[in-house]
């Protein structure tokens, strides 16, 4: 089972094709909807007018990229700072894993090492790898030993927490109760 979204079919056909794709979707998926981050990766592509790799991206002229974020409609609400992440990413997936995306989870021996080098690219706290752990194991069959432990409650079977048990507009709406709920926990905390 993949990834199925309310977004573009192509933009989810990149997704289920591209694990780079995959990873920048989630790189970008903080402050903006989820569908939006999802389907950048596939507004990039046609900004460029083919599928990047994490070479190119990493290499390519920061100021150029942030105008390919920044053209309406962004990619992101911050275009800047989410081209700059992207590429930092990128620059650590040709550093550690020869630029392929899916050698960060391919070949990790556990889920524990699996959260640990999802948790090392910039941008992703302790949170938001365990989100994709879940999302690679539940969507992508990405199963190491113990990736439901690593993924913490995002790993649970039945959960509706995140990205990674949208399967339908059902599925999708539990999700965004699940988020409503935690948002108002969260503000009667700090009231």
């Amino acid at each position: 089972m993949t990834l199925s979204l309310p977004i573009d079919p192509e933009a989810n056909r990149l997704l289920e094709r591209s694990p780079l794709a995959l990873l920048t979707g989630m790189v970008l998926d903080q402050q903006i909807p989820l569908e939006k981050a999802f389907t950048s990766p596939y507004v990039l592509a046609q900004r460029l007018g083919h599928e990047p790799d994490a070479r190119e991206l990493a290499g390519y002229d920061p100021e150029a990229l942030v105008e390919i974020f920044a053209r309406p409609p962004a990619l992101h609400r911050f275009p800047k700072a989410m081209a700059a992440r992207v590429q930092q990413v990128c620059q650590v997936l040709v550093d550690r894993y020869d630029g392929d995306a899916a050698r960060l989870w391919s070949d990790a021996a556990d889920g524990r090492e699996l959260l640990r080098r999802i948790g090392e690219l910039p941008g992703f706290g302790k949170q938001k790898a365990q989100i994709f752990v879940a999302l690679l194991g539940k969507r992508y069959d990405v199963r190491p030993d113990g990736w439901r432990e690593a993924a913490g409650g995002y790993g649970e079977p039945d959960a509706y927490r995140s990205v990674a048990d949208i399967t339908d507009p059902e599925s999708l709406r539990r999700v965004r109760e699940f988020k409503q709920q935690m948002k108002a926990a969260a503000k009667a905390t700090k009231a």
